[in-house]
């Protein structure tokens, strides 16, 4: 009788200390499984709702500044209008010897060069150009009594030379029949151009 008293009564705390273990151990999955909620579900609706709320505060985007392009036209100039007759002022005269001295037989050639430096073409007569040959105050020769004068009248491009070779036989007059001249130093000279001085042997 004894006996089965004292297992009843020791089986009896043996129940008990494992229910308390057992109680222990639920709770502790109980917190465990709380945490883990936490920190998945719970956290991620608090986050979302955080979220949501920065978006909500967040200022409108700023609208992006126009670039306006502008180009800018330079008008051309008007057309000059030509045909006119040249102005003295606007031609440039050059003359040239082809060589200092001429011996023998040798016949004196000059050349002339006119350039037209106006704003426009202009019209110019050739004939206007009198290349002369002189010594001292003595006039020996003169090209345009000697061609007739050409009075055709031409159109001198602007910048563009009008070139004319002339050359002289060492004669006097236009004919010769002044007679051949002496040797010596003569000048030769045209309107508007520096004179130049030769020599004939």
């Amino acid at each position: 009788m004894g006996a089965d008293t004292g297992r009843g009564s020791g089986g009896s705390g043996l129940d008990r200390y494992w229910r308390r273990r057992a109680v222990a151990l639920a709770g502790a999955l109980v917190v465990v499984a709380v945490l883990a909620w936490a920190c998945t579900g719970g956290g991620g609706e608090r986050g979302r709702v955080r979220d949501a709320g920065a978006v909500e505060n967040r200022p409108p985007p700023t609208a992006m500044p126009t670039v306006t392009v502008t180009r800018t036209v330079t008008p051309s100039p008007d057309p000059v209008e030509d045909g006119g007759p040249c102005e003295a002022k606007n031609l440039v005269v050059s003359l040239a010897t082809s060589r200092d001295t001429y011996a023998g037989q040798q016949e004196p050639r000059f050349h002339v060069s006119v350039v037209n430096a106006g704003k426009s073409d202009c019209t110019w007569t050739a004939g206007s150009l009198d290349v002369r040959v002189t010594s001292g105050p003595d006039r020996i020769w003169s090209s345009a009594q000697c061609r007739g004068g050409d009075q055709a009248r031409r159109t001198l491009r602007r910048g563009i030379p009008y070139v004319d070779g002339v050359g002289w036989n060492r004669r006097r007059g236009c004919k010769g029949d002044g007679g051949p001249v002496r040797p010596g130093t003569y000048i030769v000279s045209v309107k508007g151009a520096k004179k130049q001085v030769f020599h004939l042997r």
